[in-house]
């Protein structure tokens, strides 16, 4: 008897250091999340599995081009969206381009994506709009742009809205991918 209550000790001890190193971790440091849809794509595939970092934001803002992970305006639904705009700029779509005028471009410049596919870049139209952004607004789109419900249909997304950042993906197709946040050139 004395045996089986030293293991079944040994047991719930390694269980709670356990649960003391993964409940931080789970809840403060990074989050799961599974990719449900196209909006994302090619980037990301229903299915996919992603890694979110709770922590950076806590220290930085959100840079253009990382997807991110937020609770979407007036719903408790979570998405799943690329950076585009960033507070106090102005970001207008027309003739299938993202125009980004801000203190430093006031003339603004056309943002180039290479991550997105061109075919799927607003193929449907009726897609022209303006929008200024105020004190810690973001504007996000999916990669998918006909596929994507964003920030053309429902606004801006408050700052506070955001889970955090994609940080790793795995796919069964792509294996495991740290995302990094592509380099930008801007053309005027």
């Amino acid at each position: 008897m004395n045996k089986f209550l030293e293991i079944f000790l040994e047991t719930l001890k390694i269980f709670l250091i356990a649960l003391a190193i993964t409940i931080p971790v789970r809840y403060f440091l990074f989050q799961p999340f599974f990719v449900s849809g196209a909006s994302m794509e090619p980037t990301f595939s229903s299915g996919d599995y992603l890694l979110v970092d709770e922590i950076s934001y806590r220290f930085r803002d959100p840079q253009r081009g990382e997807v991110v992970v937020f609770k979407r305006p007036n719903a408790e639904i979570y998405l799943i969206k690329r950076v585009v705009g960033l507070p106090f700029e102005e970001v207008e779509i027309s003739d299938n381009k993202i125009i980004i005028k801000n203190k430093d471009f006031p003339q603004g410049f056309v943002l180039d994506e290479p991550y997105i596919n061109q075919d799927n870049f607003f193929k449907g139209g009726g897609n022209d709009l303006k929008i200024v952004l105020g004190e810690k607004e973001y504007f996000v789109l999916g990669d998918n742009r006909d596929h994507s419900s964003d920030s053309r249909e429902f606004g801006a997304v408050k700052r506070d809205r955001f889970i955090g950042r994609v940080w790793l993906s795995f796919s069964t197709e792509k294996g495991i991918d740290f995302f990094s946040v592509p380099q930008y050139s801007y053309n005027q």
